[in-house]
């Protein structure tokens, strides 16, 4: 591993590239400005001398930097490092992007991790420069920066869905972080911010969901086509053109959200294609489900990975260099609801219109063909207790399996192969994408070690070419 100096040679470079690939890696700050941006802010170059880095947004605010207003480094997608690793760091970040701080407090993090909230203050501070509250902070300004530049929610409401406990609270955060106002951040909003502030709770709540790198959104889309579930799920439009809509079980209330196809073909190259976005529209019946929707949305279309990382590290192999090659930015979709996938993942499709009918949840008010929620495990579990199904349902319920975003994925595969019935080929896909495994091989396929930690991106390219099926 390089020593401390010369990752920050490293990054400085990147800096001055304004290479798109590390934006969410890393943070820079300048302290003669006291701002902070991302990576590829158009910005003229600092002095080396004036630049310090951060590991996280969060960190940059706590020393005392404010967000740059040209390159909005708060809206970067995720750091790919925090999803993929599976140790108490990768899980912490995990579950306070899903709002467990904000519901639950930091005691109710640590003891969903299984630590002391002393030990859970000191790993995250060690690896990322900024604990558990930090952390929860800066994501709740990001997301009322968001509804006051984009929506037309009064400011008070806007606080309490972003998660804060006072409107004094968020006032004060919010000079903090962007040394405005929140009017004065709505008066200055950009054009298309403007132009879409007419947005009201009945219309939803719009959003562009961030991503880096090429995202080659056809094959994700052919996907949950062909899974929707009737009454849950639907896809609309042509190729290229289409429209996701599902409803979600919320911690405080339910959803609706509409996510579009955005077609294009990927560029290649160093600095050829930054990023971009899905164009997302959400109805909450609870503003506070926020922060939490969008996390599980980004989980199910796999925005925060690192296309970049993942296609040199498989372009390296012949068997796959070709495949990545032809599809850029491919990606491993995971799930917005980790207990329905595992579900679906042993009944199929079918099967699981069948129990969305008999036992999902009605909607209070139905959107066109969407009209019920996903039965929870505890109903499955006592209406229908027998068999795999009811050993599944039943260890969800009780909490023998956990799969949600803090989970041990060790720990829950164990727990899922303990289940009666529940095969090795069910319980791969299920920590491939209940769990946001990116490194699985499924049983009974032979593939090289050279792929780690991408196996299960290297697995989607090979079912993309027609090469492999998992069922």
């Amino acid at each position: 591993m390089r020593d401390q100096g010369t990752d920050e040679d490293t990054r400085y470079e990147a800096v001055r590239s304004r290479d798109a690939r590390f934006d969410g890696v890393f943070f820079f700050a300048v302290e003669t400005t006291g701002i902070y941006c991302r990576p590829s802010c158009p910005a003229v170059t600092p002095k080396r001398a004036n630049v310090r880095f951060f590991a996280t947004a969060a960190a940059a605010q706590g020393s005392g930097f404010r967000a740059c207003r040209r390159c909005r480094p708060d809206a970067v997608p995720g750091s790919a490092e925090w999803n993929a690793r599976a140790d108490v760091v990768g899980r912490a970040v995990r579950l306070i992007a899903d709002g467990v701080v904000d519901r639950e407090g930091v005691a109710g993090l640590a003891g969903r991790l299984g630590y002391s909230a002393r030990q859970v203050q000191r790993q995250l501070t060690a690896e990322l420069g900024a604990g558990p509250v930090a952390l929860a902070r800066a994501q709740r300004a990001h997301t009322a920066r968001v509804l006051v530049q984009t929506t037309g929610l009064p400011i008070t409401e806007i606080a309490f869905a972003s998660g804060f406990a006072s409107v004094r609270q968020f006032n004060d955060t919010i000079r903090a972080v962007y040394a405005s106002t929140p009017s004065e951040l709505r008066a200055a909003a950009p054009k298309h911010g403007r132009n879409r502030r007419t947005a009201t709770p009945n219309a939803g709540i719009p959003l562009r969901l961030a991503h880096r790198g090429p995202y080659l959104a056809g094959p994700v889309f052919d996907l949950l086509e062909h899974e929707a579930v009737p009454g849950i799920e639907e896809v609309s439009g042509p190729p290229g053109a289409r429209t996701y809509r599902r409803t979600l079980r919320l911690p405080y209330g339910t959803g609706i959200v509409a996510v579009d196809e955005r077609p294009g073909a990927p560029r290649t190259g160093l600095g050829a294609h930054p990023g971009g976005w899905l164009d997302a529209r959400l109805h909450l019946t609870d503003p506070r489900d926020l922060t939490t929707a969008v996390q599980r949305l980004r989980r199910l279309f796999d925005l925060d990975a690192d296309p970049y990382a993942v296609d040199e590290r498989l372009a390296a192999d012949p068997r796959l260099a070709p495949l990545v090659a032809a599809r850029p930015g491919l990606r491993s979709p995971g799930t917005a609801d980790p207990e329905e996938l595992a579900v679906r993942a042993l009944t199929g499709r079918t099967e699981a219109e069948r129990l969305v009918r008999r036992y999902g949840k009605a909607l209070d008010a139905p959107c066109g063909s969407l009209t019920h929620l996903f039965p929870e495990p505890a109903v499955l579990a006592g209406a229908e207790p027998g068999g795999t199904l009811g050993a599944l349902t039943a260890a969800l319920a009780d909490g023998a399996v956990r799969l949600d975003p803090g989970a041990d994925r060790d720990d829950a595969q164990d727990a899922l192969r303990s289940v009666p019935g529940l095969d090795a080929r069910t319980v791969a896909d299920i920590r491939t994408r209940a769990l946001g495994d990116p490194d699985v091989a499924p049983p009974g396929l032979d593939v090289p070690d050279s792929w780690r930690p991408w196996r299960s991106y290297a697995l989607n390219h090979l079912r993309a070419a027609g090469e492999w099926e998992s069922r």
